[in-house]
Order: structure tokens, then sequence, then C-alpha cells
């Protein structure tokens, strides 16, 4: 609700709380399987390729689907949406919790992941309705930002607590009374509102778009683990870019489209979404793989691994809360830019850890990551929501959710899949060991790992030595050319906002949108001028 309704700030935060709690139960279900892979490795034995579908099918699926959600959520009701997909994330964690084998967890993954697209552009869309003012809502999307960060810096430490008296499935039920919590205070306190005039919802495109978005990913995540010699890579890339490329242009066709491309016109948008973008993946591939490392090379338990890496998280936290105050002082361009280029040097450090590296250096590059990720994230959201019509909220969050969760899958398939490449490659598998366990050992280093366990003391010793060797070789690799797109990415944002007027959002002046009309509740309200985010000449 607005202030254009007569609500209270106090209605107005309270209903923020509730939104921050559903993207929080999101976030974390991002991260807390990370710490579970070992022992995932270890009770339902998936091979490396089905130990890196485990991890980002959900991704994958939600960001599949998050365009055609967020436009679903604009046209049944954005609350009506989000109750129904937190019922379904409940069902989906049950599965996911008790799955007896390696294909059936990924199934409860990637439903947990349809579930989850129902609920990230909900909460963002609501929030441009909760706060027409735009100094309120630059405030409220910090707060909602640090609340996806938080969620995510839950994840590993919650999940390791768990992992440490319970097995693996426990950090799926974690997900059960928080959307207890999420149905009950969201029926209570969240408002309903949905675009007046929202047009059919285009199954066709649906269909297009989570084909494109899948088989792209696919292709990219496969060609990387094995090349592109393998018959399945071209294909899925071919068809994949052929229906994302259908999907375009039926777009412009529409009358009322699932996204209005025409968006991309806006550098602020584009800058905004390619930034979220690389940012996740730098983030999420490098978790993906510190993970590992910090349990299976440096032999941290669980939960210490899960402070280990709190960092990362407690940063991106303080980055999303001091992310209106840093634009205020100079400009969404060069705070964006900053952030994508610390962000790089940061994620470019873990290129030279090694296995004795003192945790300092690990402590280091992850607060600077973390901190640097908060603001690009939160600004790129920022930004996404200012370039939008505020009739449209849903379907515009939903890109930027989208650059988030592909982003997150992605960083784990390029990154997880360099480091596992390079792994196998590097492995120095000796003589004497069973065929079976050489081709355990060569999966993942979890598999080293457990297959060591079952040799004598003169095989596991060197196996161990050669396998966190070859793992460490891969992650630094995998981290220096994540580190590198960051840089890349900087460069590019600078271009994109090169220009644009500095507005002042969070200053005197205000540049004027035209009013949308905006329902709540069957009733017709004037939308007050949407934000523009000041951007560096």
């Amino acid at each position: 609700m607005s202030s254009t309704l007569h609500t209270s700030p106090r209605q107005r935060w309270t209903g923020l709380a509730v939104l921050v709690l559903a993207v929080t139960l999101v976030a974390v279900d991002a991260t807390v399987l990370s710490l579970a892979i070992p022992s995932i490795s270890e009770t339902l034995r998936p091979s490396g390729t089905q130990l890196l579908w485990i991890g980002d099918a959900y991704s994958f699926v939600l960001a599949g689907l998050l365009v055609s959600m967020g436009a679903l959520s604009d046209r049944i009701g954005r609350k009506k949406l989000l109750l129904a997909g937190s019922t379904a994330f409940g069902v989906a964690s049950l599965l996911a919790a008790y799955a007896p084998g390696p294909g059936w967890l990924i199934l409860a993954r990637a439903l947990l992941g349809v579930a989850g697209a129902t609920i990230m552009p909900s909460t963002l869309s609501l929030i441009r309705g909760l706060f027409p003012d735009d100094r309120e809502r630059a405030t409220a999307i910090g707060i909602w930002g640090a609340g996806a960060t938080a969620g995510a810096a839950l994840g590993p430490v919650v999940g390791g607590a768990l992992l440490e008296h319970f097995w693996w499935g426990s950090v799926f039920l974690l997900n059960i009374p928080v959307v207890l919590l999420l149905l009950v205070l969201g029926a209570w306190l969240l408002p309903e509102s949905r675009d007046p005039r929202p047009g059919r919802w285009d199954v066709l495109s649906v269909l297009l778009s989570l084909a494109g978005v899948i088989g792209v990913v696919y292709a990219v995540k496969e060609a990387a683990a094995h090349g592109v010699a393998r018959w399945d890579v071209p294909v899925a890339a071919v068809l994949g870019a052929a229906a994302l490329t259908v999907f375009v242009r039926r777009q412009l066709r529409l009358p009322a489209p699932l996204l209005d491309v025409r968006l991309f016109a806006d550098r602020r948008f584009t800058a905004a979404v390619l930034a979220s973008l690389t940012a996740l993946i730098g983030l999420s591939g490098v978790v993906f793989v510190t993970s590992q490392y910090l349990q299976l090379v440096r032999g941290y338990e669980p939960l210490q691994a899960g402070l280990a890496e709190l960092p990362a998280f407690a940063g991106a936290v303080v980055g999303g809360l001091l992310t209106a105050r840093l634009v205020r002082r100079t400009g969404a361009r060069a705070a964006l830019t900053a952030g994508l280029l610390a962000m790089g040097l940061g994620v470019g450090m873990i290129g030279w850890v090694q296995q004795d590296t003192t945790y300092l250096v690990v402590a280091a590059a992850f607060l600077i990551v973390g901190t640097a990720e908060g603001v690009v994230y939160t600004l790129g959201a920022d930004l996404v929501l200012g370039a939008a019509p505020a009739d449209k909220a849903g379907a515009a969050s939903a890109v930027s959710e989208t650059a988030y969760e592909l982003g997150t899958a992605l960083g784990i398939a390029l990154v997880g899949s360099v480091a596992t490449s390079l792994y196998a490659s590097g492995l120095a598998v000796p003589a004497g060991t069973g065929p079976e366990a050489a081709a355990r050992a060569g999966e993942s280093l979890g598999g080293a790992v457990e297959a060591a366990a079952g040799l004598p003391a003169a095989l596991a010793e060197p196996l161990l030595a050669s396998a966190r060797g070859a793992f460490v070789h891969g992650m630094n690799v995998a981290a220096v050319l994540a580190g590198a797109s960051l840089l890349a990415a900087s460069a590019l944002a600078w271009r994109l906002l090169r220009g644009l007027p500095r507005t002042a959002q969070h200053e005197d002046r205000q540049v004027q949108h035209e009013e949308q009309p905006v329902q709540y509740e069957d009733r017709q309200v004037q939308q007050q001028p949407a934000e523009r985010v000041k951007a560096d000449a």
C-alpha cells in the first residue's frame, strides 16, 4: 500500500518485513545446500555431473520461469501468487528432504525452482506498490536486498549447524517453519495488487522462455565440463538460442507481452541486468567451490565452514544497506562500476589461495566480494524498478530476479565445471588403486575423499594429496576467470551509463515520470512519480 491509500508508515514497514521474510526463504535455499554437498556425495553417490545438477537445477528452473511468473503476478495478483508459491515451496522442500536418490533430489530441486519463481518477483513488485515515494522505496529496496543476502548468509551457518547433528535432508526441512510463518503473516499484512489492464498470459511465451533459458545454460554448462564434441551441446545451444529468438520476436508483436523487451533500450535497465548477472556468477561460483575447499581441503567441519564464509554474506548485508547513501554521494554510474571492480579484485584473490594460505586472506577476499555484491545487487534492482512502468512492476522485477538466479546457476555451472574439469585432468591416481576407487576419485573431490577412506594408508595419502592439489588448482583458475569477467563487466557498465543525466533521486530535484494507475483491492490510485536513480554523466 502507498501513502496515497492513507496507510501509516507502520503498515508499510510491517508489510516490508513479510516480503523480506519471503525473499530470505528463497535465498536460504540457494546457499544452504553448498555445505551439504560432501554429505550428499557420501550418501546418495551422485556422479560429478549429477552433483552439479543438484547444485544448479533449482536456479536453472527458477531463472527460466521468473519472467513468466512475474507477468502472471501482474495479472492474477501479486499477493495471491506469493502465498500460493510459498505453499508449493513447502511441499517441494519435504520431497527434497526425503529424496531416495540423486535423480529424485534433482527433481525436487527443480520443483523448488518452480515454486521459488512465484515468490521472488512478487516481493519486489509489491515493494513498488507499498512505497511509491522515491526515498522510502530506495531504503526499502536496500533492506530487501540485505534480507536476500542475509538469507544467503544464514544458509551455510544454519545448514552447517544442522549437519553437525542431523542428516543432509534437514537443510530442506528448515524451510517448513518459515513457510508457515510467511503464509500466516502474508495473508494478514500484505495488500493485493495487480495490473488493472493485464491482457492475456501467453502460454507459448512461457514455454519459449523456459526452453530458451534452460537450453542455452545447459549447453554452456556441458561445454565447460566436457567440451563441445558431444552432440547434445550444440543441439541444446541451437535450440535454446532459437527459442529465445522466437520469444523476443513474439513479445514485440503481442499487445500484452510477458516481457516488454523494449525496456532493454533503456541503458540503465540493461546495465543493471548485466551487472546483477555477472556479479552473481562470480559470487555463487566462488561460494560453490570454496565450500568444498574449506571442508575437503582444509578439513573444516560443516558449521566451521559456514562461519568461515560469513564475511562474504555479512559484507553483502552491509553493502545493501549502504547502497542508497553511496549513490547519493557518487551517483549510480560510479557506484555500480566501483562495485563490480571491487568484486572482480576480491574474486581474483581466490586465484592465489593455496592449501596452507592463512584464513585471513580468504576472509578478506570474502568480505570484499560480499560487500561489493551487496551494492551491485541492490542498486541493480533499484535501477530496474526505476526504468519500468508501475503497472508492469512484476514483469520488470522478474528480469532483475532472473539475472540473480541465472547468475547463480551459471556461476555454479561455469565456475564449478571449470574447477571440476581441471580437477579431473590434474588428478594423479597412485598405481595399485582399484578401478572403482579410481573412477570414484576422478568424479569429484568428495569422491576422492570417500575412495581414500577404503584404501590402505600407502595409497590413500598420495591420492588425497593429489586430489586436493588438483582441486585447488582448478579453484584458482576458475576464480581468476570469474574475476576477469567482473572487471570486464565494470567497464561495460561504465560505458552503458555514460552520458545519462545525473538525476537527483535522493536529492531535491526529481525527474517526473508519467503517472501510472495501480489497482489495490479494486481501487484505482495514481502512482507517485517513478524513481530515477542518478547516473554519472
